[in-house]
């Protein structure tokens, strides 16, 4: 419209100029000797008078060319916005010119649709206020100004504010995330209930410049599980703590990855909002701690899947630092050398269907108390493969030693000191076999319902551990394995809601005795932003 407008402009400072001095013999003819001055002069401007007639009518063929580029320009806008509109399913008789006017004269706020244009559209479609409402936010949300970092880089904000209410029949580890079953105290009680928002998660994503060609980008994620308060009611509002932080260069085919991240050849992870400060099966098969990280993934795409192969090295973690301010070298990092890893996996490059397979090989060299080194190592494979269009079946297997540091297995128990550094029983221990796995069938109904169902078990060598099991009192209540079962129901009314109820069982042995049995139910409500 603004070209229409200055063309318009143009085209009337051109014309009066013209038109006055046509006329302007006509205003003379009162006065003779004027006459007789202009009429040979009016003669001798014809042809200047033609070539100004010529150059109006040029002016305007431009004009008119302009104008007719700007209605092909409208035309175009309008076949976009139906274009959009029907992807969030508004049909395209809903859009008219009068919308359109009426955002431009202001009666409708910058990205977000009048609201009688609204409601035609909820009636022709049964589209509910809600739906509207998220549609509107997300379009405003592209308007709006973004969170800046001191470089003027773009920065996103995102988490999730989660709250937990359960139910525990039994005895557990941790009230608000158990990972194994304890066996009864005489006395106490047979069962608990409880709620907690200390699973509340909150992130930042940063892009930054492009460096030797590659996209740069960082991310890092806090939750308030890192320990609990001593103040009055500090049982429920927990502490800060790191979760994950990753620096990122990504290249067409090449990626490296620096940061605290979840083990590379460790990919999945079970679908579970109860369970989200420590990940489902984190002592019933799935090795999970997080760790500080340095790997290269490089990428060899072929015309129907992708082949990955990733390396990298990770600082050797343990279970327990006994000085809570204090840092003390772990028994991998007393030697001196990270812990190495290699996964291979073979993907698909079906977006609507992905599926993978993984294997990868782990090695950790430990030194222990007295100058005893252990050499661990295992091996482990991963799988995602959509059966069906709807059905999702994930998991992990692995089998080695030493490598319950990574989760997988019961933690040992040793109260108020190492087990890293007492006598003979450290070493002897990281030398037992260890072996698990865990898998996840889902089933999607549509994109806001889903159903899981699974079941994990993380086991070390019965027969070994008794025979050590006298070198120290703590390894008699250590337990040989450890069994989870849970499924759940996860349901997105919209996209920043989720409900979700679930019940799982912890079922863990003992060197003697019955198992112990646990149960809890439980409800996830959560808001994502």
């Amino acid at each position: 419209m603004g070209q229409i407008n200055t063309g318009l402009l143009r085209f009337f400072s051109r014309l009066v100029p013209v038109f006055l001095w046509a006329c302007w013999p006509a205003l003379g003819q009162s006065s003779t000797a004027t006459v007789a001055y202009v009429a040979p002069a009016a003669a001798e401007d014809q042809a200047g008078f033609d070539a100004r007639l010529r150059l109006l009518s040029q002016k305007l063929d431009q004009t008119q060319a302009e104008l007719d580029k700007s209605q092909n320009e409208i035309r175009e806008l309008r076949a976009m916005l139906e274009q959009v509109l029907q992807k969030v399913g508004v049909p395209p008789t809903t859009i008219s010119s009068a919308a359109i006017q009426s955002g431009e004269s202001g009666e409708a706020l910058p990205g977000r649709f009048p609201q009688s244009q609204q409601e035609e559209a909820s009636s022709a479609t049964q589209i509910n206020q809600d739906d509207w409402q998220v549609v509107n936010a997300r379009v405003e949300e592209q308007a709006q100004d973004k969170v800046e970092s001191r470089l003027k880089y773009r920065l996103k904000l995102s988490g999730i504010v989660l709250f937990n209410a359960f139910g525990v029949s039994g005895q557990v580890d941790n009230l608000d995330v158990p990972t194994t079953a304890v066996s009864p105290i005489p006395g106490a009680s047979s069962g608990s209930v409880g709620a907690s928002l200390r699973q509340s998660i909150l992130g930042l994503t940063g892009y930054g410049p492009d460096i030797l060609g590659a996209r740069t980008s960082g991310d890092v994620q806090l939750d308030f599980f890192g320990g609990l308060p001593y103040s009055y009611g500090g049982q429920t509002s927990g502490l800060v703590r790191l979760r994950t932080g990753r620096v990122r260069f990504d290249w067409a085919n090449t990626s490296v990855i620096a940061g605290l991240d979840v083990p590379f050849f460790s990919p999945n992870m079970p679908s579970s909002f109860l369970s989200v400060a420590v990940p489902g099966f984190s002592s019933a098969g799935n090795l999970w701690t997080w760790t500080p990280t340095i790997r290269v993934e490089q990428r060899f795409d072929t015309p129907h899947s992708r082949l990955k192969v990733e390396a990298g090295i990770l600082d050797p973690t343990s279970y327990v630092n006994p000085y809570p301010n204090q840092r003390v070298p772990t028994p991998g990092e007393s030697s001196r050398q990270p812990t190495y890893a290699v996964r291979l996996s073979v993907n698909n490059r079906d977006e609507s269907r992905p599926m993978s397979f993984g294997i990868s090989g782990v090695y950790s060299p430990q030194r222990y108390y007295g100058g005893t080194n252990v050499s661990s190592a295992g091996g482990v494979a991963d799988w995602k493969i959509q059966f069906l269009k709807h059905v999702e079946l994930s998991g992990e297997a692995f089998g080695g030693k030493g490598l319950d540091g990574f989760g997988g297995v019961p933690e040992p128990v040793v109260p108020g000191d190492d087990y890293s550094y007492y006598g003979a029983a450290a070493p002897a221990l990281a030398r037992v076999k260890m072996f698990g796995g865990w898998s996840q069938l889902k089933l999607r109904v549509d994109s806001r319902s889903e159903f899981n169902v699974g079941i994990g078990s993380g086991a070390r060598n019965s027969g070994e551990l008794r025979a050590i099991a006298p070198l120290d009192p703590a390894l008699a209540n250590l337990s040989p394995r450890n069994d989870m079962l849970f499924v759940n129901y996860i349901y997105r009314p919209r996209s920043d809601v989720v409900l979700s109820p679930e019940f799982r069982r912890l079922r863990t042995y003992q060197l003697s005795g019955i198992p112990a049995i646990a149960d809890q139910i439980g409800l996830s409500v959560g808001f994502l932003f």
